[in-house]
């Protein structure tokens, strides 16, 4: 099973919201292209993997993403995890679903980027889960991804 990394075309800008899986908390953001920037939105409980699917489509209504980017736990040597699989299939409902545009994103060591960024900016205390801010580094790697696409030569 895969999932596409990026667009076709990259030149457009768009807005994604995305999504940092997992069994019992997903983490979402929203970001643009123009700027390359992502801002962490929530984070949605899951059971065993499930979201509250009406919390996603209240999400994709609020927001209105072009695309969505999950995130894909492979494992540090590159190998696939036990939760490559279950991201993928979180992703192709996502599309079948709601009918949105899904590609994937090597989340590696975004879990440690958002716990570093999240004790930096002293608010550990405030911010306890950690999945949405994840997600913003998973959408900012993305978007740096879109970027070096659309500025590579024809």
């Amino acid at each position: 099973m895969t999932l596409k990394s990026l667009p076709d075309n990259c030149t457009n800008p768009i807005a994604a919201l995305a999504f940092d899986y997992g069994t019992q908390r997903i983490g979402v953001a929203f970001g643009q292209s123009i700027t390359g920037t992502a801002r962490a939105v929530t984070v949605i409980k899951a059971r065993d993997g499930i979201p509250d699917w009406e919390r996603v489509q209240q999400l994709l209504d609020e927001w209105k993403p072009d695309l969505c980017v999950v995130g894909l736990p492979f494992n540090l040597d590159g190998s696939e995890s036990d939760l490559l699989n279950r991201a993928i299939k979180f992703a192709n409902r996502l599309n079948g679903r709601f009918e949105i545009p899904c590609f994937g994103m090597d989340e590696r060591l975004s879990s440690k980027a958002a716990m570093e960024r999240v004790v930096e900016d002293n608010n550990a205390k405030k911010h306890p889960a950690i999945d949405d801010v994840a997600a913003q580094i998973i959408l900012e790697n993305w978007f740096a991804e879109f970027a070096r696409k659309a500025n590579q030569p024809a």
